[in-house]
């Protein structure tokens, strides 16, 4: 299996040796001459362009090759790694289309390591000319032919991950360590290699693949974010897989996604319950337990896909916090948050990560997260829908993450009841008959948010002395019993539990006109929710995702 190359019509075959191994030094010297042939004229390059063709499809069976075909493979990458200053980027162009073309899923473990030792000698030229050619091969590595996807539900298939990725990994480390450059391009060629997704026409096989495919990027971005390069690349990839996670997100429609039962009250399913009580489907069997009240949701391919992208995420910000970086991976999160999951219309799952992030540090990350919901709302500059959204978030917020003290929702409590007190002094000049609720939606939004933490969150702060004097202290009554009246404009769902609450614990008088069986739904709520019905959105309401808080 020799490659036999002939030097002015006049040269040895190069043999095999006992060990099956090629002689470097002779083939080094041999290749070496190829190489420096292909730049010549006339004749001489007459003699080499055989040999040189015969090198290029050396490197060009990309796969199904023989025991033959890898190990020549392997001698010329390991020959070759030891010549690249001759190779010339215009003189040498379909060798290095030919090298920067291949894929390391095709090949065993021994073409693999002698490919790697090929590229880093490539990346470490001291020109650095091949330096760029040389990432984006490791980064298209990150994911495998489409063929290869069936086999990673097998032993083999997961194996293969694990040694192509070991390797792309610590290549991209060592290249890095040895040629600084290389972080300069490495954080846009991670971006820009990002596979898009684009399901218009496309059949349920294709985008299933695609979903795969971007899965195991995203995988690989993580990893690369979390390793010793992660400190160099910014804050660019993390935003990146969240901007993913809400592409992904809006594909759901609300509709596909299972609901709640319409015999239960919309605060008859505690989140904080889900600890005490298995929940079950029709047949009996137990759904998976999850802090975020998780429950199965199907078989639908995006929301599929979707789990297993927040499973990776917040594994992610689980390791980060654990190595004490968690504040760091905040500071990104809270940019994301704020582009795009705050700037798209009713996320359904996206915004969980950020719930997961300040879960693990309350006394930090969950009241900066507060703090920063409410100034966007009392403080104005926004716009009514973003406000009426961040104000949304707010009240989901409180009343979900028992991460939080009583003390901050006491504190944020007031800060909205303040605003809403302000706002009803500032138009008491109004006629009634003026009143429109749509002109007013960002202050309704203020009352249907305070009513909603108030109905999961009064009895913890009425059982705290000092706690029961702040909220007895603040102007509810006058909020809530005026020419505006909210109590007719706001969910009747959500006003109806608040006043049976409110009067339970003596807060403020409640008349009896205001209790209701089976309250409809009146024009005046629907139209200060407008088209985009946020005061129907609840975004910390449990997520109904099956395995992204395992």
């Amino acid at each position: 299996m020799g490659m036999e190359i002939e030097n002015n019509n006049k040269m040895e075959d190069i043999k095999e040796e006992k060990d099956e191994e090629y002689s470097d030094k002779v083939v080094k010297k041999t290749l070496q001459d190829v190489l420096d042939s292909v730049s010549m004229s006339g004749s001489e390059f007459e003699n080499y362009s055989e040999d040189y063709s015969m090198l290029v499809q050396v490197f060009s069976k990309h796969t199904h090759l023989n025991p033959d075909e890898a190990a020549l493979l392997v001698a010329s990458s390991r020959a070759l790694s030891r010549v690249v200053s001759f190779i010339h980027i215009d003189h040498h162009d379909s060798l290095l289309s030919s090298i920067f073309g291949m894929s390391m899923w095709n090949y065993g473990v021994d073409v693999m390591d002698a490919l790697i030792d090929l590229i880093k000698s490539l990346a470490t030229t001291s020109s650095g000319i091949f330096l760029k050619k040389c990432l984006n091969l490791l980064v298209r590595n990150f994911t495998p032919p489409r063929s290869f996807l069936p086999l990673f539900s097998q032993p083999r298939g997961i194996a293969k991950k694990e040694q192509v990725h070991d390797r792309v990994h610590t290549t991209l480390k060592d290249i890095a360590e040895l040629m600084p450059l290389s972080l300069l391009w490495l954080n846009g060629i991670v971006l820009e290699s990002m596979p898009r997704l684009n399901f218009k026409n496309d059949t349920l096989y294709k985008i299933k693949v695609d979903l795969h495919l971007s899965e195991i990027y995203v995988e690989n971005m993580l990893k690369l974010e979390r390793g010793v390069l992660g400190r160099y690349l910014g804050k660019d990839v993390l935003s990146e897989v969240v901007s993913r996670l809400v592409d992904l997100d809006v594909e759901i429609e609300w509709d596909e996604i299972l609901q709640y039962d319409p015999s239960k009250g919309i605060f008859d399913m505690e989140i904080e319950d889900i600890d005490e009580a298995a929940d079950y489907d029709d047949d009996g069997e137990e759904f998976p337990k999850a802090g975020f009240g998780l429950q199965k949701l199907g078989a639908d391919v995006f929301a599929e896909r979707l789990d297993s992208l927040m499973v990776l995420t917040c594994e992610h910000i689980k390791s980060r916090a654990d190595e004490g970086h968690l504040i760091e991976v905040f500071e990104t999160l809270l940019l994301s948050f704020k582009d795009p999951i705050l700037k798209t219309h009713k996320p359904k799952f996206a915004q969980f990560v950020m719930f997961y992030a300040c879960s693990l540090d309350p006394e930090k990350c969950g009241v900066r997260f507060a703090v920063m919901l409410a100034d966007s709302f009392v403080c104005g500059g926004e716009s009514p829908t973003t406000r009426m959204t961040v104000v949304a978030y707010l009240a989901s917020y409180l009343s979900r993450a028992r991460f939080l003290p009583s003390s901050l929702v006491a504190s944020m409590l007031k800060r909205l009841v303040d605003w809403c007190y302000e706002y009803i002094c500032n138009v008491q000049d109004i006629e009634e008959k003026n009143i429109d609720p749509h002109v007013h939606r960002v202050f309704y939004s203020g009352c249907q948010a305070v009513m909603y933490v108030l109905c999961y969150r009064m009895w913890m702060m009425v059982d705290v002395p000092h706690l029961k004097s702040l909220i007895l202290d603040m102007p509810l009554e006058p909020i809530f019993r005026n020419f505006m009246d909210p109590l007719k404009v706001c969910l009747p769902s959500i006003v109806a539990e608040f006043l049976r609450q409110a009067q339970a614990a003596r807060l403020f008088t409640v008349s009896e006109n205001f209790f209701f069986n089976d309250l409809l739904e009146s024009d005046l709520s629907k139209t200060y929710g407008g088209i985009e019905r946020l005061d129907t959105f609840f975004p910390f309401d449990p997520c109904l995702l099956k395995n992204c808080d395992r």
